[in-house]
């Protein structure tokens, strides 16, 4: 029986022995002879062998087991720490080799080195590398069934924090930082890895798991009014507006400044309050909807019947940039610069304070995201003997039905984190390690 062979898709020929093809590209890969680039697969239901070598493959490092016994030992691992071996030594050795979703096909892996049997082919550098970057941040995630886990990756990719640290420096389109954010009492190896602290996003809160009046009923959370007061979770929103002077044929071109009366579209002088003489808003200054930031002019591009043939302010309309309709804001920087070719550009950033209220949406990292459905005032939420008031109350019946018993655990190590005063770190896989 013939197999047919291909290379990046393109059929090249036959083999009636594809196993040991397939065995032998892997061990000159291994030795060095051939690039570690390489990957192959061997697919019986199809009989075919498929070598890939094609760029932007997403391959993944595992370590090579032969015999039930992985070929890194802690004699490699000593010499890497003391600086005698490097990563690359490991793959030109086969020690350690990358492997795309093909290869993958044919390899029957392990999770941790106990698990290893004389089947195995290779083994994870770490349980807690099968994760992704935001999943890996979930401690106890082994204890959540596999969709929380998504829902809780996906909420923690679009998690209020720190995002960048120059941030004032920047001009994105829109982000939000959050005031005061907080490292997680409860921890994995991947925030220390990744230097967590120093951009940290969410906060850390006393959670009571009790119902409340019908009020937190379903996906609805209840909140200390005193904790929102006091901070919990107030955010900046920026963002950014731009005006461009630009250049048209004919050597006409857009004028930034305040628009005069008899341009059309003029807006009235109240609409241009906030304007100084060069049409630009000052910083501090607070605008609301539909205000005007940029004062701006520009010629007619597209002139229709004869008598708009006229020249004069007649011809010129107002294009000046507003705030959003809704929004409201204090100005928090002006740039002015210029483009490539020269032309005159403001960028305007706009801050907005966001403070929590009914109808906004929190999450866990476990995948339990609800809305606010009431702010109760400290002096009517529960309390425990020794005087505690819970900052946020959860609904208990949200818990057995999604199976987030990743998220109890970590309420119980956040308590202990917060008597023992020092961080819990619950590596996946390996919680109590």
């Amino acid at each position: 029986m013939m197999a047919d062979v291909f290379l990046d898709g393109r059929f090249i020929g036959t083999t009636d022995k594809p196993e040991e093809l397939v065995r032998e590209i892997r061990e000159k890969r291994r030795r060095g002879i051939l690039s570690p680039q390489i990957n192959v697969a061997y697919h019986e239901h199809s009989d075919e062998v498929r070598i890939l070598t094609d760029p932007g493959r997403v391959r993944r490092p595992l370590i090579v087991v032969e015999n039930g016994k992985p070929k890194l030992t802690q004699e490699h691992i000593e010499k890497l720490k003391r600086g005698e071996l490097t990563w690359d030594d490991l793959i030109k050795n086969g020690i350690i080799e990358y492997l795309d979703a093909e290869e993958e096909e044919n390899a029957y892996i392990a999770l941790k080195p106990e698990e290893l049997t004389p089947e195995h082919t290779h083994l994870e550098i770490d349980s807690a590398v099968i994760l992704g970057l935001s999943a890996s941040f979930i401690p106890y995630a082994e204890f959540n069934r596999g969709d929380r886990v998504n829902y809780g990756a996906k909420m923690i990719g679009q998690s209020i924090g720190l995002f960048i640290s120059s941030y004032l420096s920047r001009v994105d389109t829109k982000s939000n930082v959050m005031i005061y954010p907080q490292t997680p009492l409860v921890q994995t190896h991947a925030h220390k890895i990744i230097n967590y602290e120093r951009h940290p996003s969410g906060a850390n809160v006393i959670v009571a798991v009790t119902c409340f009046d019908g009020y937190n009923m379903e996906d609805a959370i209840v909140i200390n009014a005193s904790s929102i007061q006091r901070g919990l979770f107030w955010s900046f929103m920026f963002r950014t507006y731009e005006a461009e002077q630009k250049r048209y044929m004919g050597g006409q071109e857009d004028i930034i400044g305040i628009p005069q009366p008899g341009v059309r579209g003029y807006a009235g002088e109240d609409a241009y309050k906030h304007l100084p003489e060069d049409g630009i808003v000052n910083p501090e200054t607070r605008v609301n909807s539909d205000e005007v930031l940029i004062g701006r002019v520009s010629p007619l591009r597209f002139l229709g019947t004869m008598d708009q043939f006229i020249t004069g302010i007649e011809n010129i309309r107002e294009t000046s940039v507003r705030l959003r309709h809704g929004d409201k804001g204090i100005v928090d920087r002006v740039f002015l610069t210029e483009t490539a070719d020269g032309t005159k550009l403001v960028k305007v950033v706009v801050r907005d304070l966001k403070i929590p209220e009914i109808g906004d949406k929190f999450a866990s990292r476990h995948g339990q995201k609800g809305v606010i459905g009431l702010i109760v005032p400290q002096e009517d939420m529960p309390f425990t003997e020794s005087g505690i008031v819970p900052d946020l109350i959860f609904n208990p019946h949200s818990v057995p039905s999604r199976m987030t018993m990743g998220q109890l655990l970590e309420i119980l190590a956040g308590k202990l984190a917060a008597v023992k005063g020092e961080h819990i770190v619950s590596p996946p896989f390996n919680p109590f390690r």
